[in-house]
């Protein structure tokens, strides 16, 4: 049974097993599910800057491998599965339906954050029909590859891109056309592909922080002095 605190979880995805790193507040009010980009893990320092946020905000998170370390040691050479859009939005909804039948964390409002192509593997999940996913964070991603996936999305969205990741902001506007639920386009100032600039990251764990907040039903979100000084452009 899933209690309260941090938990090693192994999560059974069809006739595999992929491992995940899963934190619950005392009293959480909502569960974010983080799948991460191209050539990451789940132990990347970025989305683990992301989660610690939201765990302050009384949301738990779950970060985890969509990749069996067997099948990662071969898309080191092919390079493959990462760019398998559906696969990984299987895994992702395999991940979906054991927390749904975790003790503690079922019946959480769910909500997916992801980087890179993990946020095209989100978006896909969201738009099956048995999907009931609230809200979705796009930092750094490519929305375009879900394809027609996009319309057919309900779950509130937001996109997030640094104003200096050009081609990827292009993208991102283009799919931003596409989808028809409730959406934002967030543009950092001076924000690269990582976030890596001077509170370039501060500003993407504020914005999904509160992006979260208010579509999954938890506390509001109260920003640090730090966070409240950064600015943001949405579109």
């Amino acid at each position: 049974m899933i209690t309260p605190g941090v938990h090693e979880v192994r999560i059974p995805a069809g006739q595999a097993t992929i491992d995940g790193d899963l934190v619950v507040p005392r009293g959480a009010r909502g569960l974010v599910l983080f799948a991460h980009g191209s050539g990451s893990s789940r132990k990347s320092p970025r989305n683990r800057y992301v989660a610690d946020r939201l765990q302050r905000a009384d949301l738990a998170t779950l970060l985890m491998d969509l990749l069996t370390p067997s099948e990662e040691r071969i898309d080191l050479v092919s390079g493959h599965l990462r760019f398998d859009i559906p696969f990984l939005a299987r895994r992702l909804q395999a991940a979906t339906a054991w927390v749904a039948k975790e003790k503690i964390i079922a019946g959480l409002p769910i909500g997916y954050f992801g980087a890179s192509t993990g946020a095209a593997a989100a978006l896909v999940a969201a738009a099956q029909p048995e999907n009931q996913v609230r809200a979705i964070v796009s930092r750094g991603g490519r929305p375009d590859l879900a394809s027609s996936a996009l319309a057919a999305v309900d779950a509130a969205t937001l996109l997030i891109v640094g104003g200096e990741d050009r081609q990827v902001l292009q993208l991102n506007r283009g799919a931003f056309e596409v989808l028809r639920c409730e959406k934002r386009l967030a543009v950092v100032p001076g924000a690269s592909h990582l976030f890596e600039e001077p509170g370039a990251l501060e500003e993407v764990a504020r914005l999904a922080a509160e992006w979260f907040c208010g579509h999954l039903g938890s506390l509001e979100w109260a920003p640090s002095e730090t966070e409240l000084s950064a600015s943001v452009r949405g579109e």
